[in-house]
């Protein structure tokens, strides 16, 4: 952004940052489509230039294929543009390991939005009180959480690389290892 308009990068970061928290717990924040408009510069192309960096995480396949076998149904629910999830099951080849995967802008609403998990029946049947929902988010575990969801995981490292955080009172793992479904 700073080389294509010619100024420094804090010049930069003193335009972008404002722009990026204006638009935080949008679909907006989500949109490659939005920010590529927006900044003038193709986001799914950049992402596709760090697509080593897309990964999944340690014990997630097997976590996944777990529940499988025990008879759950398994559902992707992710605030990701459709565009990125095609590049992560593209990259990462997990995408055989869920029923159904449903993008937030398909619903309209990103999932720290109410609006989301109302919507969120008409697309998937599901019992609030029986269902597991695993995510890294405050904003969205908050969310689930005053919507009814039963069983909430915290997951506290979004990212291999990052540091543990405090996930202010929710049951939170550090890896998926520590909630691998029992064998029956």
């Amino acid at each position: 952004y700073a080389e294509r308009h010619n100024i420094s990068v804090e010049a930069a970061s003193d335009i972008l940052v404002p722009k990026f928290r204006a638009r935080e717990g949008t679909l907006d924040w989500y949109c490659v489509e939005y920010w590529s408009r927006e900044l003038e510069l193709d986001i799914l192309a950049l992402k596709r230039e760090i697509n080593h960096l897309i990964a999944v995480h340690e014990h997630v396949a097997e976590f996944l294929q777990g529940l499988r076998e025990a008879g759950k149904r398994v559902v992707l629910l992710t605030n990701a543009h459709t565009h990125v999830v095609d590049l992560k099951m593209e990259i990462t080849g997990i995408d055989h390991a869920f029923d159904a995967m449903i993008c937030s802008h398909e619903l309209g609403h990103p999932k720290e939005d109410q609006g989301f998990w109302q919507a969120l029946p008409a697309q998937e049947n599901f019992e609030r009180e029986s269902t597991l929902f695993i995510d890294d988010s405050l904003p969205v575990l908050h969310a689930a959480q005053e919507y009814g969801i039963g069983h909430i995981v915290a997951v506290r490292k979004p990212c291999s690389r990052s540091p543990s955080r405090d996930m202010e009172g929710f049951m939170a793992i550090d890896g998926f290892h520590e909630i691998m479904p029992v064998e029956a």
